[in-house]
Formats: structure tokens, sequence, C-alpha cells
């Protein structure tokens, strides 16, 4: 059997064959042949593999030009960044700002530079940030 390197590097990171089979939208049964030849057990529900989400975090990123960083984990159906952790939904983006900060964000938080999808822990900013820009600059015009 061949193994295709996008899903056993998803079934390396712990996502269930049904998170699987929906990112690269494989057949169910399909991800379940390859978690069985790379002799993967089955995720059980609830447990984690990592202890916090700066750890799920770390293991699903990398570093691209220009401070950057891309995300290579698991991603909602509207393309945004995130981790299931402790039964809960996290965006990359609220984990890498929780990172940078040391606190938990206000409002949305974004990318605050020009990569589409960075979620590197200098770059995305809340509402509070974005707020105080404005104030201080303005409204910015594209």
């Amino acid at each position: 059997m061949k193994i295709r390197t996008d899903i056993a590097a998803l079934l390396r990171e712990g996502l269930s064959d049904r998170a699987v089979a929906r990112q690269t939208r494989a057949a169910s049964t399909t991800v379940a042949r390859h978690r069985a030849a790379l002799g993967i057990p089955k995720t059980l529900p609830g447990h984690f593999t990592d202890s916090t989400p700066q750890s799920l975090f770390h293991a699903r990123t990398e570093p691209v030009n220009g401070g950057h960083m891309r995300w290579t984990g698991w991603t909602t159906n509207h393309g945004t960044p995130a981790v299931q952790w402790d039964g809960r939904h996290l965006t990359a983006y609220r984990i890498a700002f929780v990172i940078r900060w040391g606190r938990a964000p206000e409002g949305p938080v974004r990318p605050g530079c020009d990569m589409p999808g960075c979620v590197a822990p200098d770059h995305v900013e809340d509402q509070q940030q974005r707020n105080q820009y404005t104030a201080i600059f303005g409204e910015v015009t594209p």
C-alpha cells in the first residue's frame, strides 16, 4: 500500500480518522487503512497527546521567511487554523496571542502582518491593539 504523506502526517499529529478524512478529502476507510499500516493506534475521545494548547501550537507550525509562521495542522471549514484541546476548539491565533502577551485576548485575534493566515505570535493582534492603533494613527485605508 502506498502511504500518502499528508494523511500520515495528520495521523502522527494525533487527529482522528474523521478529522484527517475531512482535511485531506480522503475516504474514512482509506484513512483507517493508513492508520493500520503505520501502526498508529486509534484516537480515543477526550484523549490528547499534548498537555497544553501551546505544545499543540508548536507541534503544528513551521517558520517561513520574514518571521512569519505557517499553520500545518487542522483548519475549520472556514479555513481558520485551530486545535482541539480539553473538549474545545481553540484558534491558533488565540493561542499565539497568549504565547506572545501572556494574557487572554480581547475580541477577535487576527494576523497583523501582510501574510494571510500567519500565526506567528509576534504578528497577531487582538481588538484592543487594533483600537489603540486606530486611536493613534486613525483609520488605515488600503
